[in-house]
């Protein structure tokens, strides 16, 4: 049996009249809304550095240091600006770093070299300890010991100048100096850093 062939120009009208509709969508597949989503979502950018500790145990921990350093002073005062009329005759100022440390270790007796010695290394330890808790922005080694240098100095010149029996001593500047750079390295610089620690947050969102 002979086949039916469709007729040319029937064929093209067939296709002219077919609705768009009708067509086969052949880029359904790269539609954006039906792409699986495989871009990750972009992380969320970290907040501002936060403190570690939380806001009471910081105020707790700086009244304390606060009170030690007062009390500390207090001390410090009673040490340093007492008169002490019977030493006038011994006392003399000393502006020449080393002498007076040559004196003591040449010819004291070595229990009051270590007494003398050791005393005014002690009076520095509390600033390299208390200033690391005290004042955040001066928790580094070099800011304690140029503070702890320039309160020593105003002591040791209110001594030479207005306190009977006492004398300026730049060798008493150095060691104090001294005591507060060892309180900072043995304890002072962890004191500072867990009290005032910062860590990085995520963003309020």
């Amino acid at each position: 049996m002979a086949r039916t062939v469709p007729r040319l120009p029937e064929v093209l009208r067939a296709a002219r009249n077919r609705r768009p509709d009708d067509r086969p969508d052949d880029r359904a597949e790269d539609r954006p809304d039906d792409r699986p989503d495989d871009k990750e979502q972009p992380a969320r950018p970290p907040g501002p550095p936060r403190h570690a500790l939380p806001l009471p145990l910081r105020l707790l921990a700086v009244l304390v240091a606060f009170a030690l350093m007062v009390a500390f002073a207090v001390v410090l005062a009673r040490i340093t600006l007492q008169p002490s009329p019977a030493s006038v005759p011994l006392t003399h100022s000393n502006l020449h770093p080393g002498r007076s440390l040559r004196a003591y270790l040449e010819h004291a007796p070595l229990r009051d070299a270590l007494r003398q010695l050791g005393g005014n290394i002690l009076l520095g330890v509390p600033f390299g300890v208390l200033v690391p808790v005290l004042a955040p922005r001066a928790r580094g080694a070099a800011r304690v010991t140029a503070l702890t240098a320039l309160v020593m100095l105003m002591v040791e010149l209110v001594q030479g100048a207005l306190v009977t029996g006492r004398a300026f001593d730049i060798d008493d500047v150095i060691l104090n100096t001294t005591g507060a750079l060892l309180g900072w390295l043995l304890l002072g610089r962890r004191l500072g850093r867990g009290v005032h620690r910062r860590v990085s947050g995520p963003a309020a969102g």
